[in-house]
């Protein structure tokens, strides 16, 4: 279940906003968003992270779906808001607000479906548009215990990450395979970066009013996790 956002969404932005806040008993609150194709399970590995549990025959999410887990990480306390976006293409003008502000964003796609891998760019170019230059940005495979009907290898996802600089993982939100340790992982390295002296150093306008990361980097090349 979730929320589609219309018009009237503008009343919901100050209710919103409180979700945001850095709240006194945390060292950092994240904001994660996940993203791709509807169908490849995002919102199955949300609710497998945050309650430890698969129901496979949840619905399509419906705009933007929203839950809070809080772990330790290297002695942190960590609060981590996550946000599941629909994935289908009524939606796209609604979910792109959601990019604005989130430290890392997990692009997933499901393996045994080639179309949806072959998608990914699509999802990428959006996060290029959409969100903070310096934004964590994870491929993830999801649905990696089926094996029997897997479209797209290890090699083939892990080699179009390595060519995008992203960081990539394989999960399976039905037997919770590398779930926990995804988000551990991205966890980790977000502590990392706010802890370095130009953590998500604010964007430099350009000429033609867009916006592209301090240091003068090529846009095309996105921040990855580690």
């Amino acid at each position: 279940m979730g929320f589609a956002p219309d018009s009237a969404s503008s009343m919901f932005l100050p209710y919103l906003s409180f979700f945001f806040m850095r709240h006194r008993d945390y060292d950092h609150v994240f904001k994660v968003l996940i993203i791709g194709d509807s169908g490849v399970g995002k919102s199955s590995i949300l609710v497998r992270f945050t309650d430890n549990s698969f129901d496979g025959g949840v619905k399509a999410t419906v705009g933007v779906d929203f839950k809070v887990r809080t772990l330790t990480s290297n002695g942190a306390n960590v609060k981590l808001q996550i946000w599941d976006t629909a994935g289908q293409e009524r939606f796209r003008s609604i979910t792109r607000s959601y990019y604005r502000g989130a430290q890392a964003i997990l692009v997933v796609y499901d393996i045994t479906s080639a179309e949806s891998f072959h998608n990914v760019k699509s999802w990428l170019d959006e996060v290029e548009t959409s969100a903070s230059p310096n934004v964590c940005t994870v491929l993830v495979g999801n649905k990696c215990d089926d094996a029997a009907t897997r479209a797209v290898s290890y090699a083939t996802g892990k080699t179009f990450a390595d060519s995008h600089g992203l960081t990539f993982s394989e999960v399976s939100a039905r037997d919770s395979t590398c779930v926990d340790a995804l988000f551990h992982h991205v966890v980790g390295a977000l502590i990392q970066r706010v802890d370095s002296a130009d953590a998500f150093p604010p964007p430099q306008q350009t000429r033609d009013g867009g916006l592209r990361a301090r240091g003068g980097g090529n846009s095309s090349e996105r921040s990855s996790c580690c």
